[in-house]
């Protein structure tokens, strides 16, 4: 029997309300998709060891981007060895679908591409989020040691010619970096014993195994702690800190040398937009919290955002004065 037109209408009707939602089905699910990112836990890789003050940055990160994005998860994974190359690497080599980040560190992801043949990364491997903290290095020794100024460290060290032994979180570490612009600035000598991670180099000058620990600030403090053997002689900001206000610049002790860890988040390159965009707006929220500062000034973190741009800019400007200290202190 043939069909009636209103029913013939009715169902022309339905079917361009199925074919419409068909064709919209792809759309709406992508922008599900985008709305939901992150839909699983994120990966936050740390080339180093847990104990450090890297460490310490991405699990405080990872804590309050979890709080902030919706409760899915932000994992911090350490992935230590060559320096932070195959930590760094691997998030080099990740999909950028923003599921697997890293903590970069400079100047340490800057200086293994100057210093290596073959390096896994460069600059340009990565998405670059925000920076969020910079840590200046600080130097320290035992409380036992004869060592009790900036001015001692230098002079014990030009006496000592090369024989002097300082610890470092690895070759081209901050801690190495800040050591050989010392080194320069100084024109003094000493012997690197590089470790892999700031905790091996406490337990080594609490040990006796080396003369010298260099160590961000907020590692020192933390190695400092109910450990009566640890005196940190002085640190590498532009002015003193107000965490520690007794603690002097090498600036007030006639050495012109200023060098921090500059820590941020990154991602592969390539990230897509939306993940970029999720990840900045949780950026934004978490450095606004007061409990965010809160825990960096009791972790002894200085906070310092960068944008993605500016972090950019900061870090090019960074790897030019990096290459131009391998040209006369080559850290091997």
């Amino acid at each position: 029997m043939p069909k009636s037109a209103e029913a013939t209408l009715t169902t022309g009707r339905l079917t361009r309300r199925k074919l419409g939602a068909l064709a919209a089905a792809p759309f709406l699910a992508g922008r599900a998709r985008a709305a939901a990112w992150p839909e699983r836990p994120v990966e936050i890789i740390v080339p180093f060891t847990p104990g450090g003050g890297v460490d310490l940055t991405a699990r405080i990160a990872a804590r309050f981007l979890d709080k902030h994005m919706g409760g899915r998860g932000f994992v911090v994974v350490n992935r230590p060895g060559a320096g932070g190359e195959i930590g760094w690497g691997a998030v080099a080599d990740a999909r950028p679908d923003g599921y697997t980040l890293g903590l970069l560190n400079a100047p340490n992801i800057l200086a293994i591409p100057i210093e290596r043949a073959q390096p896994r990364f460069t600059l340009s491997s990565f998405s670059l989020i925000a920076n969020l903290a910079d840590d200046p290095v600080t130097i320290s020794v035992r409380s036992s040691s004869p060592i009790r100024s900036i001015r001692d460290f230098i002079a014990a060290a030009k006496d000592r010619n090369g024989e002097l032994t300082y610890g470092t979180a690895g070759i081209g570490a901050v801690g190495h970096i800040a050591m050989l612009s010392l080194a320069r600035a100084a024109g003094i000598n000493a012997e690197h014993v590089p470790f892999q991670g700031a905790s091996g180099v406490a337990t080594a000058l609490l040990g006796g195994q080396i003369d010298v620990a260099t160590t961000t600030f907020a590692e020192s403090v933390a190695f400092a702690k109910g450990k009566a053997d640890w005196r940190t002689l002085g640190v590498m900001a532009p002015e003193r800190l107000t965490d520690m206000p007794e603690l002097p610049t090498f600036k007030e002790a006639g050495v012109q040398v200023e060098v921090g860890s500059q820590r941020g988040l990154g991602a592969p390159a390539g990230i897509s937009p939306e993940a970029t965009a999720a990840l900045s707006a949780g950026v934004d929220k978490m450095v606004a919290d007061p409990d965010f500062a809160a825990v960096m000034a009791s972790s002894s973190l200085p906070i310092r955002v960068m944008t993605s741009a500016a972090y950019a800019a900061h870090l090019r400007k960074l790897e030019a004065d990096l290459r131009a200290l391998w040209a006369t202190h080559p850290w091997k």
